[in-house]
């Protein structure tokens, strides 16, 4: 019983420390390129629910050129877009080519984006993310601060089933406290490959150094695949915390959280050669904790607390629901 209670103290002390490490080097953009010439790409399939406001936020964004591309909807998103395009020069609604044999629908969209964009820095975003009217800006100037050629960050994730509650906050969880960032910022090894689909600024020629979405045509999880692509071509990623710029909500219903978490997860942590690695970390560092509290250990109480830091950080700062935190285990 001891011999668990020290596991389990070990365990979660890892995570936190490098979670607590990390807080302080996954920072907010500082400044504004107002010169950089950016392209908003947006893919777009059955979003007429989110398509509008997207938009509008991608057009808040002063002199920004923003792409929309109908991804063969069978609903009204290519209507919606078309009729703000009507009215603002600085929008240009496509329509998606057939899908090669070989390509996912995302990747395909994207990469007809970027064909399409007029500008060297193309900033992806998904159609339901609302972006700040300096998200675009400040992106720039981050990406050029960083010297890498791909910058993505966490938009803040709006969250109200329980499911979302529960599930979704653990992206800065395990983005924070298992990724070191130093080490990933020293280092162009595929092995720190990291960004988040939901946004992602390029730099056009290092985009096409890496390939693009060519590159990663058939992954399901572009916000690993394409950061990694852009290692093995020898370029720099870097993320940078975008709770400010961007807010985002992913699924609505308990069975999208499910699907959509799911698919993720096969190119993530629940890839084979990672599932179970990663299941025994977890559940050393996250569940005995709380299972040996009646032991009356020391061990346990320490445990169980550091286990919890980082969510109740991570509440804070990215404006977390406490629910989250507490049912953490």
């Amino acid at each position: 019983m001891i011999a668990l209670g020290w596991i389990a103290l070990l365990f979660a002390a890892v995570p936190a420390t490098l979670f607590i490490r990390n807080i302080r080097l996954f920072r907010a953009p500082t400044g504004l390129d107002d010169s950089a010439a950016v392209s908003i790409l947006i893919p777009a399939r059955d979003e007429e629910t989110n398509i509008a406001a997207a938009i509008e936020s991608a057009l808040a964004n002063s002199d920004a050129e923003v792409l929309v591309l109908d991804d063969h909807s069978s609903d009204r998103t290519y209507h919606i877009a078309a009729e703000i395009a009507a009215r603002e020069p600085r929008l240009r609604v496509l329509r998606g080519e057939p899908l090669p044999y070989g390509w996912l629908g995302k990747n395909f969209a994207c990469a007809q984006l970027a064909a399409a964009a007029s500008n060297r820095l193309l900033l992806f975003v998904d159609a339901d993310v609302r972006l700040a009217p300096s998200a675009a800006a400040e992106l720039a100037h981050a990406l050029r601060a960083s010297g890498a050629e791909l910058i993505s960050g966490v938009p803040r994730q709006e969250v109200r089933t329980l499911s979302e509650q529960l599930l979704i906050p653990l992206i800065h969880f395990v983005l924070l406290g298992f990724l070191p960032l130093d080490r990933m910022r020293r280092s162009r090894h595929p092995a720190y490959a990291t960004a988040c689909g939901q946004l992602m600024m390029v730099d056009r020629d290092g985009y096409e150094t890496a390939g693009g979405h060519r590159a990663i045509r058939h992954s399901v999880h572009d916000g690993l695949s394409l950061p990694k692509a852009f290692r093995i071509a020898g370029l720099r990623t870097d993320l940078v915390d975008v709770t400010a710029l961007a807010t985002c909500r992913m699924y609505r219903r308990d069975a999208d959280v499910w699907r959509g978490l799911s698919k993720n997860t096969h190119e993530g942590l629940g890839a084979p050669a990672r599932i179970l690695p990663f299941s025994i970390l977890l559940s050393a560092g996250q569940v005995l904790p709380f299972v040996l509290l009646t032991s009356g250990m020391w061990q346990a109480y320490v445990g169980t607390a550091l286990a919890l830091l980082p969510r109740a950080i991570a509440m804070q700062k990215f404006h977390q629901p406490l629910v989250g935190v507490l049912l953490h285990p």
